[in-house]
């Protein structure tokens, strides 16, 4: 059996060790942070100049079953400025693409696509297991903007895919709604600062893009 002498230095050999590494024995998980957590300071939001040419719309999930002020209001809230956009791009002869998810079907999008626009459905990822990439860039496309709901969903996933394909992407902070601010502050700050996602995105707003 240990020594009551051996047995106080172990103890203290291990305080010690415990006062020299104290990250070791003090060390969290995120839940044990949670309510501590700071946000970091907002993503700088950057104004653009679209080539109509070499640019595609996407619009993601906008549903309007759910997308309503009763329901999901950031999501209806939105709807105005993405459809003054969209008149803008039309008038431009941009390209845009209404895609809806498994859950949709083409009746439920709240966002009317024009007479020759593309309508497609498509899961989280909307370039996974379609044909988007490649028919973009038959049409000479090399860059999306991306609008849709919600935002750390089919927005922050479609950005990723987008980036991996080697397109240059375009988010409107205020075109990406979510169930509250929360996500479409994580999203915002994934998309400012994701690898790969990041050095291909620019973040902006709807009133900071031009023509």
């Amino acid at each position: 059996m240990m020594s009551e002498f051996l047995r106080t230095r172990v103890v203290a050999l291990l305080a010690a060790t415990a006062a020299l590494f104290p990250a070791a024995t003090s060390a969290q998980t995120v839940i044990d942070e949670w309510s501590t957590v700071k946000a970091p300071a907002a993503p700088q939001l950057k104004e653009v100049t679209i080539v109509p040419a070499k640019t595609a719309v996407l619009v993601l999930d906008y549903n309007k079953k759910s997308c309503t002020a009763a329901q999901r209001p950031r999501c209806a809230a939105a709807l105005p400025k993405v459809e003054k956009f969209l008149a803008e791009a039309r008038a431009k002869s941009m390209t845009i693409i209404h895609i809806y998810n498994i859950i949709m079907t083409a009746a439920d999008l709240a966002v009317a696509p024009a007479p020759g626009e593309r309508v497609m459905q498509a899961s989280l990822n909307k370039f996974h297991g379609t044909d988007l990439e490649q028919s973009l860039k038959a049409r000479g496309i090399d860059t999306v903007l991306i609008t849709g709901t919600a935002a750390n969903s089919a927005v922050l996933f479609t950005v990723g895919g987008a980036a991996m394909s080697g397109f240059k992407v375009i988010v409107p902070a205020d075109g990406m709604p979510g169930d509250g601010p929360y996500q479409e502050q994580f999203t915002a700050w994934q998309i400012a600062n994701a690898a790969t996602v990041s050095n291909a995105s620019t973040l902006t707003r709807w009133d900071m893009i031009k023509f």
